[in-house]
C-alpha cells in the first residue's frame, strides 16, 4: 500500500458511522452482510448508510456482489492488513520484535491483563485466548437489571477466570429493586452492586476488557465507545424484565426468567475452552451463544 492509499483508507474510516460500519462487517467475516441487515443494526435508513458504503468501497475497504435484488458487503481484510504493514513497516528501525508487533513476548514478562495494562500495553495476542482471569463488560441502556445480572451470574459462576462488571449509556442511577430482591433469594451477593454509565470504562485509564456484551436491543444499536484493549463483542439480548406488566408476583417470575436465561448463556461461556480457540473461533462461539432462543415464559 501507498501513501495515498493509506491516506483514503483513513479519511473513509475517520466518520463515526463509517467506522462502525466497517467494523459490523470484520465481525461478520467471510459471510458478510447485506446492506439492510446493517442499516437495521445501526439504525440507519437505507439511503443514508448507502453513502457511507459507497465511501468505504471507494477507499478499497469494502466489497460488494450482487446476490439477486440484494447487494452484500464484505470487508477486505487484505486491504486492512495492508493499511497496518503501511503503518508498521518501519516500527523499531525495522525490529519490530522490540515493541512484540512481531507477536513475541513482551519484555516486561507479564501475561495478565492487569499487568499489561498497567504496562500500557493493550494489544492482544491475535492468535488465540490465553488462559488467563478475563475482563468481562455486560451493557445495556439503563444498567439497572440485565447487565447487572449477568455481572453478579458470572462472578460467582467465573471461579476466578471471569471478573465481570456493568454499566449502561443512559444508566438509571440505581439497581431496580427487582433485581436484588430475585438475586438475593438465590443467594448471590448484591452488597457492591451500582447503577453507573459505560463512560468509566472507556477512559484511558479504564481496565482492559477481554469481552463486551450488549444484552439489550436499544444499545446494540448505540455508537458505543472505544473500548481499551480492543475486546471480542457480541450481541446477547434478552427481554427487558423492567417492561413486564401485572402484578408483583408476575413481575418478579420475568425477572426470574431473565436471570435463568442468562445463567444457561454464562455457563456456556464459562465452558469454553479459550486457551485453545483462535480469537475467530471464540467470536463464532460467542455469537453463537448470543443466538440462543429466548426462554418462554410459562
Amino acid at each position: 500500500m501507498d501513501k495515498k492509499a493509506a491516506v483514503s483508507a483513513f479519511e473513509a474510516l475517520s466518520s463515526g458511522i463509517r467506522l462502525d460500519v466497517f467494523r459490523l462487517l470484520v465481525r461478520a467475516g467471510p459471510q458478510g452482510r447485506v446492506a439492510g441487515e446493517l442499516a437495521s443494526a445501526l439504525g440507519l435508513p437505507p439511503t443514508n448508510l448507502s453513502f457511507h458504503l459507497k465511501a468505504l468501497a471507494q477507499a478499497g475497504l469494502v466489497s460488494a456482489e450482487q446476490e439477486g435484488r440484494f447487494q452484500r458487503y464484505r470487508a477486505d481484510m487484505a486491504r486492512m492488513r495492508g493499511l497496518i504493514a503501511y503503518l508498521t513497516e518501519e516500527c523499531c528501525g525495522g525490529a519490530p520484535a522490540l515493541c512484540g508487533l512481531d507477536g513475541s513476548a513482551s519484555t516486561t514478562g507479564s501475561t495478565t491483563p492487569a499487568a499489561r495494562h498497567a504496562a500500557g500495553q493493550t494489544r492482544r495476542p491475535e492468535s488465540s485466548m490465553s488462559d488467563e482471569c478475563y475482563n468481562v463488560l455486560f451493557l445495556c441502556s439503563a444498567n439497572s437489571a440485565r447487565s447487572i445480572i449477568a455481572e453478579v451470574i458470572l462472578n460467582r459462576i467465573g471461579q476466578g477466570r471471569f471478573k465481570a462488571c456493568s454499566a449502561g449509556s443512559a444508566p438509571r442511577g440505581e439497581v431496580h429493586p427487582m433485581t436484588l430482591q430475585v438475586l438475593k433469594a438465590q443467594g448471590y451477593d448484591t452488597s457492591a452492586l451500582r447503577s453507573k454509565s459505560w463512560d468509566e470504562f472507556s477512559a484511558p485509564d479504564a481496565p482492559q476488557m477481554d469481552f463486551v456484551f450488549t444484552v439489550c436491543d436499544t444499545i446494540a444499536g448505540e455508537t458505543c465507545p472505544v473500548w481499551p484493549g480492543q475486546p471480542l463483542t457480541a450481541h446477547w439480548g434478552v427481554a427487558d424484565p423492567v417492561k413486564a406488566e401485572g402484578g408483583e408476583q408476575r413481575r418478579l417470575d420475568a425477572f426470574s426468567l431473565t436471570l435463568n436465561q442468562l445463567l444457561d448463556r454464562l455457563r456456556l461461556f464459562t465452558s469454553l475452552p479459550l486457551a485453545t480457540l483462535d480469537r475467530l473461533a471464540v467470536q463464532h462461539e460467542i455469537d453463537r451463544i448470543g443466538q440462543m432462543p429466548a426462554a418462554v415464559e410459562a
